[in-house]
């Protein structure tokens, strides 16, 4: 059973665990010899944390032992986004300028993970302050897709994707500021799920642009998803955007039945800039909900074309303003051998931040100056606005949206380097959900060019538990999500 382990989904390794067939430190040595098995190809971890993965499952042993009360997580490992604070464990954010640091404290969905008894495992590589849709831009080296490890896993979650693609661990926790979660989901065969804005707390993630930031699950499967999500969301008080709204509790009828749900296709979705096979993947996927009973019309969201070009304006702005901190004063990296405060500032911010990064800043510092301030940022704030009412429009029509997740499969290592532009319109339709805070989800839907291809359902505003619900019904009826890349401890691409 050892081996085997590493193919349970989180709600079986649970069972298998409370019913005393396993102990949490057998489940615990398995997926870290997993890691051990795997990462040299997949570089999908920058911490594992072995030795007090090992220590919590003695934990969970004891207080299975004792009768006391055990968690809807209670055994299960999970990892973590390295943008996200886990006490006392380093805490990079793929970035040079954090390459040594250790947080001292919990983020709040962290603690959540702890209470109901899930086992650490370690922290996933990413792009460097989570800006980057490839997982190529970490100051740690690539993380590699486990379906072809020459292609990229997408980004930024790079590691959180990838890790449970491979098997590596069942749940994994990622932030979605643009299609952060959704994107690598798809583009590794597994579920992302991004929420509802406010619906779960951001306290002690490392902010990009805080306007649009988003923790979520990533599971191999609807169900393991929507249990990570009820137990990490809900309101906290240390976070001032956190929604005053009751706790999620998703749950799932006997059988998948969309009889009277409504689906709009939005036509902008579906045009230029779309794969051939992706689109056949979705023309099959409508087919499939339509099969289970849901209505199925094209819709208009026109603004959204200008979504990619709002949000290059808005993220930048504000990841300008929150990585300011980080100027050699307080902590992380501090540059050597300067002669002045201005020096240190300089030399810092150089040796500290990676190109992509120091290249958002600097857009983020112009657009946010008073000469033009006007004519970028507050246009493209506006721009949001428009976007967000696109959607408020249509969901008076329809109960959820049907797109792609990306264009597009996942590409070769490096091709896009030299075209940033390229790599940015990945996330062209992930953007415009973030801008207007709506809930969406990333589902396997079949293979385009032997690689996975995501379904995206988008949901309306605090409506998750119906979104996911959607989503669970589809994969009742499809394999997709099943179906194991070839990366294996044996070989494989």
């Amino acid at each position: 059973m050892h081996d085997a382990l590493y193919n349970l989904s989180a709600t079986e390794l649970n069972r298998l665990f409370v019913r005393g067939q396993v102990s949490a430190v057998e489940i615990a040595e398995a997926f870290l010899a997993r890691i051990e098995a795997v990462e040299p190809r997949l570089h999908a971890f920058l911490t594992v944390t072995a030795d007090s993965a090992v220590e919590t499952a003695r934990e969970l042993d004891a207080k299975r032992a004792a009768g006391e009360p055990l968690g809807p997580l209670a055994g299960v490992p999970v990892a973590v986004k390295d943008n996200v604070a886990v006490d006392g464990v380093r805490m990079t954010c793929g970035s040079k300028m954090l390459a040594e640091y250790v947080i001292p404290y919990d983020a709040t969905v962290v603690r959540r993970l702890k209470d109901a008894g899930a086992i650490i495992v370690g922290k996933t590589n990413m792009d460097e302050f989570a800006m980057g849709s490839s997982g190529e831009n970490s100051a740690f080296g690539t993380t590699r897709n486990p379906w072809d490890t020459a292609r990229v896993p997408g980004g930024s979650s790079s590691g959180s994707a990838a890790s449970v693609a491979a098997r590596v661990v069942p749940l994994a926790i990622g932030s979605d500021t643009g299609g952060s979660i959704r994107q690598p989901a798809a583009l590794t065969g597994i579920v992302g799920f991004k929420p509802t804005y406010g619906y779960v707390s951001r306290y002690g993630l490392a902010a990009l642009a805080s306007s649009l930031d988003q923790i979520g699950p990533f599971a191999r499967d609807v169900h393991d998803a929507a249990r990570l999500f009820s137990i990490i969301a809900g309101y906290d008080p240390l976070d001032s955007t956190s929604a005053d709204v009751p706790a999620p509790q998703p749950e799932f009828p006997s059988e998948p039945d969309l009889k009277g749900v409504r689906f709009g296709m939005p036509r902008e979705y579906f045009g230029e800039g779309i794969d051939a096979e992706v689109k056949a993947r979705l023309d099959e996927a409508v087919a499939t909900l339509q099969d289970l009973g849901a209505e199925v019309e094209e819709c208009s969201l026109p603004h959204s074309k200008y979504g990619l070009q709002a949000y290059y304006v808005i993220l930048p702005a504000e990841a300008s303003a929150n990585l300011a901190r980080f100027d050699g004063v307080r902590y992380g990296h501090r540059a050597k051998d300067v002669a002045d405060v201005a020096e240190m500032y300089v030399k810092t911010r150089t040796e500290g931040f990676g190109h992509e990064v120091k290249r958002r800043i600097m857009i983020g510092t112009y657009v946010l100056s008073s000469d033009v301030y006007d004519k970028y940022y507050k246009k493209a704030q506006q721009i949001r606005t428009l976007v967000a009412r696109d959607f408020d429009r249509v969901f008076e029509e329809f109960d959820a949206l049907i797109t792609p997740t990306s264009p597009e499969v996942a590409w070769p290592l490096g091709e896009r380097h030299d075209d940033p532009i390229r790599t940015y319109a990945a996330d062209v339709c992930t953007i415009p959900v973030n801008l207007a805070g709506l809930p969406a989800v990333s589902v396997p839907c079949g293979f385009a060019h032997g690689l996975p291809v995501g379904l995206q359902l988008v949901g309306k505003r605090f409506e998750d538990s119906r979104l996911l619900q959607f989503a669970w019904a589809y994969q009742q009826v499809t394999e997709f999500h099943k179906v194991q890349p070839p990366l294996n401890t044996e070989g494989g691409r």
